[in-house]
């Protein structure tokens, strides 16, 4: 790390890459952070340690005026600002909207590298799984886009255990680039939908796994408490099916174990994902340069077994 601390690096399944344990949310970027203060994080997350940054072609299109790419383009003006691109890994994903068809990738691929102003994709994702286009068609067209040195590695978001494996297995069945890095739904309050035969699969494949609404939705920040907390932020709304009994407890324990770390309770959310089997980072995202120095703790923290344990039980 650039602060003096080391930061442990860690190999995102057999691909080239790999990254210390956060990785940089931009769904955030020209939504409710912008301008000067994005470049702030961006540059404050590097100099932290931090080496790879979340996108994809449709952040931030559920704000009013804005029609996707909005992200990629503040992250492209941050490159070219810094005038570096070798020390950063660039994610970003494909098909959220408009499925996974040849024809699409190929296009949503160059309209990606236009708008970062580069020419390489690092980890290039199907954002989620389109039944209606045949597995063998879109990995084709993510493998022409690797042997064309536009990705580097490919990663699949929000796939199931089942069709996950299908994907691996029609990869390797037809020599093409296969899947490298899930990046699914996981945390404290959100942990059927990956722990199971999904995890089982990322650890015998071999996959790295990079979990995003690590925090969920800043639940496991703890400023949520009560409904009257829920107008703190524009993600409030959000909070209410976790405010019941198993959330008071998972924050009861957050509590307890960062005040015996001297942590906050979003790093130790943070470094309980960390330390999960098969997980190789969390994906966090910040507002403002102070909520990323707390998120930035979590590239050291270390909780003990028995604290891992206790945050799990309280969240079973």
């Amino acid at each position: 790390m650039k602060d003096g601390c080391v930061a442990e690096v860690r190999k995102l399944g057999d691909s080239p890459l790999g990254t210390p344990r956060l990785v940089l949310g931009g769904n955030v970027f020209d939504f409710t952070v912008k301008g000067e203060e994005a470049f702030r994080v961006l540059d404050r997350f590097v100099d932290g340690g931090g080496t790879m940054i979340d996108t994809a072609d449709v952040y931030s299109n559920w704000v009013p005026g804005h029609v996707g790419g909005e992200s990629e383009r503040l992250i492209g003006r941050w490159l070219k600002r810094r005038g570096r691109r070798d020390d950063v890994l660039i994610a970003t994903k494909v098909g959220y909207d408009k499925g996974l068809s040849p024809d699409h990738v190929a296009a949503a691929a160059e309209a990606s590298l236009q708008r970062l102003g580069t020419d390489h994709i690092d980890l290039y994702y199907a954002h989620k799984d389109d039944p209606a286009t045949p597995l063998e068609a879109t990995l084709a067209a993510f493998d022409r886009l690797v042997r064309a040195g536009k990705v580097r590695a490919l990663g699949a978001s929000n796939y199931s255990a089942d069709r996950l494996a299908a994907a691996l297995a029609a990869a390797e069945g037809g020599g093409l680039a296969r899947f490298a890095v899930l990046q699914p739904e996981y945390n404290l309050m959100t942990r059927d939908g990956f722990e199971g035969p999904l995890q089982r699969l990322c650890i015998e494949r071999g996959l790295g796994v990079l979990p995003y609404f690590g925090l969920a939705s800043g639940f496991l920040t703890g400023k949520y408490r009560s409904k009257a907390d829920f107008s703190k932020s524009v993600r409030g709304s959000r909070m209410a099916p976790y405010l019941n009994a198993r959330g008071r407890r998972v924050l009861a324990a957050l509590d307890t174990v960062a005040a015996e770390c001297g942590a906050t309770q979003a790093q130790v959310a943070l470094a309980w994902l960390a330390a999960q089997p098969g997980v190789t980072a969390p994906i966090a995202s910040a507002t403002g340069v102070g909520q990323l120095e707390e998120l930035l703790g979590v590239l050291t923290l270390e909780l003990s077994a028995e604290q891992l344990e206790r945050l799990s039980a309280a969240s079973a």
